[in-house]
C-alpha cells in the first residue's frame, strides 16, 4: 500500500481543519517570529498559522513525502521539511516561538519523553499547542479491531502487527508538562459532524486511522473485503437521520503550553 493520500485526507478538509482553527484561535502569543507545524500534512494546517501571524516565518515538517510534496506545490512561500517529529524534538538547531502539531502526535510514540522534548523547543515567552483525536475506544475503532480479529481475518492480523495510533488522557499530559510550563491550558471536544452516510465514514478512516490495517494486508483485493466488512459492520450503528445524513461524534483533545 502506497504511503499517505493527501487526496483521501483532504476529502473532509472543512472538518479536519476546524480543530486546527480553533486551537490556533486560542495560542496566547501575540506576534511570534517562528512558527513550526509537525505533522502539517499536505499543508492546510500551516495555511490557518500563516492567516493567524502573517508576518512570521513558517516552517512546516511531516514524515510523508507525499503530504509534503502536495503542502510545497499549493504553499510555495513556505519553507517545507520531510522528517520525524520524535527526531526533531530531540534535536538541537533552535527555538520556535510556536512549536504547534494538529492531528499528528498520536502517530508518535513514547508521548511521556516526546512532549518534554518539543517543550524545550519553545522559545521564551512561546507555546508549545497541540491537538490529537481522543477516541481511541469509540465504536468505529472498537469495530475496526472486532473485525480484524473475526475468524476471517485474524490470521491476516497477528498480535502486535497492526501499529495504531494512541493518546493518553489529559491529566497524563498535565502531569507530563505542568512542571516545566508557566502556564498550561487543557481542554476536549467533542465535535458532531454530520455525514451523508455510514460510507462516508469508511472514507474518513480510509485517510487516517483505518490505514494502519489495510498496510498489513497484501493485495488490493484483501483490502476491498476488509473495508467492506467494516462497512457492514459499521451500518447498523450510524443509521440515516429522518433529516437526512449521519451523526458522526469525535472526540478531540487540545494542549497549549506556555513558557516563561
Amino acid at each position: 500500500m502506497s504511503g499517505w493520500n493527501p487526496n483521501q485526507y483532504l476529502k473532509f478538509a472543512a472538518e479536519r481543519t476546524q480543530p486546527c482553527r480553533d486551537l490556533a484561535a486560542r495560542i496566547a502569543v501575540a506576534t511570534p517570529r517562528r512558527v513550526i507545524d509537525l505533522g502539517c500534512g499536505p499543508g492546510n494546517s500551516t495555511a490557518v498559522l500563516t492567516d493567524r501571524w502573517p508576518d512570521a516565518e513558517f516552517t512546516g515538517l511531516d514524515s510523508s513525502a507525499e503530504m509534503i510534496e502536495r503542502a510545497r506545490r499549493e504553499y510555495p512561500s513556505q519553507h517545507w521539511i520531510a522528517g520525524d517529529i520524535a527526531e526533531w524534538a530531540a534535536g538541537s538547531d533552535g527555538q520556535f516561538d510556536v512549536v504547534f502539531s494538529n492531528a499528528a502526535l498520536q502517530w508518535v510514540d513514547d508521548h511521556a519523553a516526546v512532549y518534554p522534548r518539543l517543550f524545550s523547543r519553545v522559545a521564551p515567552g512561546g507555546a508549545l499547542a497541540i491537538q490529537i483525536p481522543g477516541n481511541i475506544d469509540a465504536l468505529p475503532h472498537r469495530l475496526m479491531r472486532e473485525v480484524a480479529a473475526s475468524p476471517e481475518w485474524s490470521g491476516s492480523f497477528p498480535s502486535g502487527k497492526v501499529r495504531e495510533w494512541h493518546h493518553h488522557e489529559m491529566d497524563f499530559y498535565y502531569d507530563t508538562l505542568a512542571p516545566a510550563a508557566a502556564r498550561l491550558d487543557l481542554w476536549a471536544t467533542e465535535y458532531l459532524h454530520v455525514l451523508p452516510d455510514a460510507e462516508a465514514i469508511v472514507e474518513w478512516y480510509r485517510g487516517t486511522g483505518l490505514r494502519p490495517f489495510l498496510e498489513v494486508l497484501a493485495t488490493d483485493c484483501e483490502r476491498r473485503r476488509f473495508t467492506a466488512d467494516y462497512l457492514a459492520s459499521l451500518r447498523p450503528h450510524y443509521q440515516p437521520r429522518a433529516a437526512g445524513g449521519v451523526l458522526f461524534p469525535f472526540r478531540r483533545i487540545f494542549l497549549i503550553a506556555y513558557k516563561g
